[in-house]
């Protein structure tokens, strides 16, 4: 059985990521380039993503001839208050406005163990979507691989004890796809992703500095764009701000994670010499979101 002929109705979720655009060319082949009406393409949109992940969706879709729907988070005053709105290439965010709204909703910043970022700006903009068009149950397709066992398994705890309304499929991993697979797909490519591969990783990838990526990780990305510091230090300023007019002293900085520095700080730490190759392994942590 080709494991990339997927049963509808089904929710094919595109991250921008090379592995995940490599997963969606073999669906796409499985049904000859034209993908049944009942499997639907997203990508939802923090406002956070690279803009070359955003040429790179907007490219699949040229080259592919494919309907990708663009999705992103809106907050109203008024009930329901989180509500899913399809926008596109061209009028997708691009500086963080939905995640920023979340924040200011929420009075307070993500971390690794509240994660409402991926709750909000990704698992429950999708839910949304299918649910408007009537169903109650789906697949969802993801792209992880065959040598990531991990997430595999995390997956599939999931599907067993229905924690979703839907179940989801993995075709890469049934088809034993590793990130060498991947690569080598994109290296004959007429087209790729514009971010540095670094042994397999795209290390921009998704939100460009989520506080899921390891420390390393994020250096190395201030490193040679300590502007994407900006949009991160002024969340975290403005949460400390807010907490000390509530509580009327002084605040340390609010932080996305209470294990490293703000990321102000970060951008000083990439700076300096030798530091980056000076840390130990990476603190990284998987997330939703796939390559």
């Amino acid at each position: 059985m080709n494991p990339y002929k997927i049963e509808g109705p089904a929710l094919i979720s595109f991250s921008g990521g090379r592995t995940s655009a490599y997963m969606l060319y073999h669906i796409l082949q499985a049904y000859d380039g034209n993908l049944p009406s009942d499997l639907y393409v997203t990508f939802a949109n923090t406002g956070k993503e690279m803009p070359e992940t955003l040429d790179f969706i907007k490219d699949c879709e040229d080259h592919w001839g494919l309907k990708i729907h663009w999705l992103e988070m809106r907050i109203f005053e008024e009930k329901p208050i989180y509500r899913t709105e399809e926008v596109t290439y061209e009028t997708a965010s691009r500086k963080g406005e939905p995640f920023a709204a979340l924040i200011d909703r929420k009075k307070m910043l993500p971390n690794p163990l509240v994660r409402f970022c991926t709750t909000e700006l990704k698992i429950h903009v999708m839910k949304r979507f299918m649910k408007e068009r009537g169903y109650k149950e789906w697949y969802n397709v993801v792209g992880l691989r065959y040598d990531e066992p991990r997430r595999v398994s995390r997956q599939k705890s999931a599907n067993e004890n229905n924690v979703n309304p839907w179940e989801s499929l993995m075709p890469l991993y049934d088809a034993k796809v590793t990130v060498q697979d991947v690569f080598k797909f994109w290296e004959d490519s007429n087209f790729d992703l514009n971010l540095p591969n670094h042994g397999g990783k795209t290390l921009a990838g998704n939100c460009d500095l989520c506080f899921l990526k390891g420390m390393k990780t994020t250096t190395m990305i201030l490193k040679e764009r300590p502007d994407l510091a900006d949009w991160w230090a002024e969340q975290e300023e403005k949460i400390a701000r807010s907490a000390r007019d509530v509580l009327g002293r002084e605040v340390s900085t609010a932080t996305f994670r209470k294990d490293r520095p703000p990321y102000i700080e970060l951008v000083d730490i990439s700076s300096q010499p030798n530091q980056i190759d000076d840390m130990f392994g990476d603190d990284g942590m998987s997330c939703f979101c796939n390559d």
